[in-house]
């Protein structure tokens, strides 16, 4: 598979106990991201953060640590992130949706 050069990345800011029909969102986006043929999904996980509600998550606090940020990245064209966007929609309750222009500079399989 190829992506253009001048490539898009989407990044989605979501919480780890997020769920979509009682599945971890996350996992969710991953997978209709690689049934849709986007070029690759990468699932982050953040030490603290907040959001919208201003509520701290934390692995410091043990009864937040459940619910940790996490940062889903896709990268792929302008195309096929923008087909996407509406599918995202509707899996996504709250959190933050971002969309930045970049370049791709190296992007292939690894060599066995």
């Amino acid at each position: 598979m190829q992506i253009p050069t001048d490539s898009f990345l989407l990044r989605i800011f979501i919480g780890e106990s997020d769920r979509h029909d009682g599945k971890p969102l996350h996992e969710v986006i991953v997978l209709k991201a690689r049934e849709l043929h986007l070029a690759g999904a990468t699932v982050m996980r953040g030490a603290m953060g907040f959001g919208a509600s201003s509520r701290i998550h934390t692995s410091k606090i043990l009864r937040l640590s459940m619910d940790l940020p996490l940062v889903i990245e896709i990268v792929d064209s302008e195309e096929k992130i923008n087909s996407f966007l509406p599918v995202l929609d509707a899996m996504m309750g709250g959190g933050l949706v971002t969309l930045e222009k970049l370049r791709v500079i190296h992007y292939r399989p690894t060599q066995a």
